[in-house]
């Protein structure tokens, strides 16, 4: 039987009937430390089948194409956080204070990786500049978010030192990415023919993250203190974020006279936001009582993202057939 239309995925389902699970059955104890243990072996297998799965030949054939990468890390590290203090007005307003921070905090994250690339195939894009790109800016993202986080949000956010979180997301991210690059050379086409059945894997390692931030937040009274109007003004901040981000690295990309197939790159690369990346960095960068409201924007928007951009590859792939 074919699933409606209106329905979520499967994954979203899942994020979902994590947080109602952290919320009624919170880890907390001694099951808190196995599941914190856990949590972290589940960031590194994460990072390392990214880095598996990443074929080096495509990389270095997309990464000749500077400008274009130079604009999307642009978009990511430049243009999405000034974005999200530029409207300040209107989405401070509309949410609770921990969670603008959240909102702050998503526009200093990395681009997405395979949904990027996936979306940027879809839509006839530049397919291995879109590789690199997002690739590049993950990796990058793993230095940049911290450094943006020290210096834009004020150090009552409870966020740690940029140098301490340097080492310590290099040390959970970076090193796994660089272990899974280097035995791509043995798996890589084992990784390749199953992965179907990998893609499970990092869902479960997300869910698992997840499912330890809510857990934390909600023992320390995350919904006590989220009232239920925040949350439709997060709803509503979340779809004015992505609209104006898909506005504007639609106008740069067409100021800077790139064709459409890199523009197309730009604009899928350049508006997502990495759910992979964020929820273990925001573990990291921000204390235990406040990551499941900040996570909570970066959840939501990941959810929205996907939504708006498979309808717009739609459009962009029907192009030349009208």
């Amino acid at each position: 039987m074919k699933r409606p239309r209106f329905l979520p995925d499967n994954f979203t389902l899942a994020l979902v009937c994590t947080v109602l699970t952290a919320s009624f059955l919170p880890a907390s104890g001694r099951s808190a430390v196995v599941f914190n243990d856990l949590t972290n072996l589940a960031i590194g297998l994460l990072f390392f089948m990214h880095g598996a799965k990443l074929p080096r030949e495509m990389l270095l054939a997309g990464a000749k194409h500077w400008r274009l990468h130079l604009t999307v890390l642009a978009s990511t590290f430049v243009l999405f956080p000034l974005l999200g203090f530029v409207l300040k007005p209107v989405l401070a307003p509309l949410m609770t204070k921990d969670l603008y921070v959240g909102m702050l905090f998503l526009c200093m994250l990395p681009s997405t990786v395979q949904s990027s690339i996936a979306f940027t195939s879809v839509a006839r894009g530049n397919v291995a500049a879109a590789i690199c790109s997002a690739t590049a800016s993950n990796l990058l993202g793993i230095f940049l978010t911290p450094a943006l986080v020290a210096l834009l949000l004020a150090a009552n956010n409870g966020s740690t030192s940029s140098l301490d979180s340097i080492i310590s997301i290099a040390m959970q991210l970076l090193l796994p990415f660089i272990a899974g690059q280097i035995a791509r050379r043995w798996i890589g086409r084992w990784v390749e023919r199953n992965a179907g059945i990998l893609k499970y894997v990092d869902q479960g390692s997300i869910l698992l993250v997840v499912y330890t931030a809510f857990s934390e937040a909600v023992i320390q009274g995350l919904w006590q203190q989220l009232p239920l109007i925040s949350l439709a003004g997060l709803l509503l901040g979340c779809l004015i974020l992505l609209a104006a981000i898909l506005l504007l690295t639609t106008v740069l990309a067409r100021r800077l006279g790139f064709n459409k197939a890199d523009e197309i790159a730009i604009i899928f690369c350049g508006s997502k936001k990495s759910l992979a990346s964020g929820v273990p960095m925001a573990k990291v960068l921000f204390a235990s009582h406040v990551v499941g409201a900040v996570v909570l924007p970066l959840m939501l928007f990941h959810q929205i993202q996907l939504m708006a951009c498979a309808v717009l590859a739609q459009r962009f792939a029907a192009r030349d057939k009208k």
